[in-house]
């Protein structure tokens, strides 16, 4: 029985599998900011900070689930386009509600968008399972080795709550960081949809990270409540009669 689940899993241990792991686990902490920051975002949805951690936590534990699902099952999955394109569109949808939110300047704050907590788990966990259709590919690229692949999206998942939480805290901080992660989101949305028009559009992993690190770059670059300071005006001095 166990034979049969190794062979399975390709379960084949090498002295390079440390390194391979290793680049995986890397390659999950580099794609995972954009998913991170878009996670933190959705779970400021709700209206505390108690109810935030829950539903990353729960929604987190779903997210691995389908995540699982869709490595053991990701030559079959790759043969249909329409899942990267439902991908696709579930992303930019993302984006657009966001920007499209009704907003005052001077409450940065979106009003709570849940009214449950379980209103939150399925829309976290359907993100998350967006995001990885993307980044399942490129680590099945890097190993053949399913039960490598498996041990990446572990602590990948675990990386991922750890960094959503900082995000969490982050969003609260930057005025323009809850922006610049949408736009990476759209980036991802993207970069699906070309892989379903034309493959050979799709811009290559390297430019992609790059452009994320510019765009939350952005997004760090001006603290909540900061502002220019303004030129002082001369006082005018008073006309003798």
């Amino acid at each position: 029985m166990l034979d049969r689940i190794f062979d399975y899993l390709d379960f084949h241990f090498s002295v390079e599998a440390p390194i391979v792991l290793l680049i995986l686990v890397l390659l999950e902490a580099l794609l995972s900011a954009d998913n991170a920051i878009a996670l933190a975002a959705i779970a400021r949805g709700l209206e505390d900070k108690e109810l935030e951690r829950k539903a990353l936590n729960f929604g987190l534990v779903v997210a691995y689930v389908l995540r699982i699902t869709l490595i053991l099952t990701a030559t079959w999955v790759q043969q249909f386009w329409q899942f990267e394109l439902l991908g696709a569109a579930y992303l930019l949808w993302l984006v657009f509600q966001h920007f499209s939110s009704q907003e005052s300047e001077d409450d940065r704050n979106h009003e709570p968008r849940f009214n449950s907590l379980l209103q939150a788990i399925p829309v976290i966990a359907f993100t998350d399972l967006a995001f990885s259709l993307d980044s399942v590919t490129t680590a099945i690229a890097v190993s053949q080795e399913k039960w490598l692949v498996l041990t990446g999206a572990t602590i990948g998942i675990i990386t991922l709550r750890f960094m959503a939480g900082l995000f969490i805290r982050w969003l609260d901080e930057y005025e323009n960081l809850e922006d610049a992660g949408y736009v990476t989101v759209a980036l991802v949305g993207l970069r699906l949809l070309l892989k379903v028009v034309n493959e050979s559009l799709v811009p290559p992993e390297w430019i992609m990270i790059a452009a994320i690190f510019l765009i939350l770059g952005w997004g760090f670059s001006k603290r909540v409540g900061t502002e220019l300071p303004q030129p002082v005006e001369p006082e005018k001095s008073e006309v003798s009669k």
